[in-house]
């Protein structure tokens, strides 16, 4: 089992000036730690879950993730997850290029349907309902499909999107993996079997993950995808890792191992986030030793 790191958190002890220079740190922490994940949220407020108010700090995502492109090497680099809502597809499928080639091949797409109607309504983005969010969702995934395909510029024709070429140069050094974030049983975890090469499940209980893992493997057997293709990553939050409950972490991520949980990605929340990665840094080699 792997670990990465998802920072959310940008209320960096010694304030706005402190931020580049943490984040640098947290790049280099987690390199340092053996990560092979390192993510940021796609928010323009910041959200309850966090236990910050919305006026707290937040960094748009891909500016972020391109700062830390130049402060790392190894590491894949993601949002976790973008909101189909933000960009055009053809723009998102740019972007994503764009980090690709800037780290050396290690960009992956995580995307998702969009949830948050306050930043909507606030920075005036669209925010259609649920059912058209996941229409969207997936004509998105066909085009970044199409745009990393050297072989067909286009035209895309869809219900929301139409695209009159999908020119994509250069293409990305390595395809980016897309990764679906979510649990939704008829929706996400379709669209997981059909176009994802991972899935990111919030880490609840052994019991719930292994049922949405049951659910995902019926999705592959009804659209001919082989489940096992698909890399299986978590978030745990029952209860959320720590240094100081870094061990019963842990132990508690073997049940998670046994269902074929390959990542689990962890969350620091204080205003030092290189510190905490430094210090979840001896469960690395303990996770690999789960398989």
């Amino acid at each position: 089992m792997e670990l990465g790191f998802h920072v959310p958190i940008f209320d960096i002890d010694g304030g706005t000036t402190a931020i580049a220079g943490e984040l640098a740190r947290v790049g280099t922490a987690a390199e340092e730690a053996g990560a092979t994940w390192l993510s940021f949220m796609d928010h323009y407020f910041q959200i309850a879950p966090t236990g910050r108010p919305p006026e707290a700090n937040m960094l748009e995502g891909y500016t972020t993730l391109g700062y830390l492109a130049a402060h790392t090497s190894k590491v894949e680099l993601g949002l976790l997850v973008t909101g189909v809502t933000y960009r055009h597809p053809g723009l998102l499928a740019k972007i994503v290029t764009t980090l690709d080639v800037l780290s050396g091949g290690r960009a992956v797409l995580g995307i998702g349907a969009a949830w948050f109607d306050r930043e909507h309504r606030g920075l005036g983005v669209p925010f259609p309902p649920l059912a058209e969010r996941f229409e969207r969702l997936e004509e998105a995934l066909r085009i970044c499909g199409q745009m990393w395909d050297p072989e067909n510029n286009g035209p895309f024709e869809g219900k929301h999107y139409q695209l009159a070429e999908t020119l994509c140069s250069p293409q990305p050094i390595n395809r980016p993996k897309v990764l679906i974030g979510g649990g939704g049983e008829r929706k996400t975890l379709r669209l997981v079997a059909q176009y994802a090469d991972a899935c990111n499940l919030i880490g609840s209980s052994p019991d719930e993950v292994a049922h949405k893992l049951d659910v995902l493997r019926g999705h592959c057997d009804d659209v001919g995808r082989d489940y096992d293709e698909i890399r299986k990553t978590i978030l745990p939050n029952n209860p959320r890792p720590g240094p100081e409950t870094r061990d019963e972490f842990v132990r508690a991520m073997a049940d998670y191992a046994k269902l074929g949980v390959q990542s689990v990605i962890i969350t620091p929340t204080t205003g030092s986030p290189a510190a905490w990665i430094d210090q979840m840094a001896p469960a690395v080699p303990q996770l690999a030793e789960l398989g």
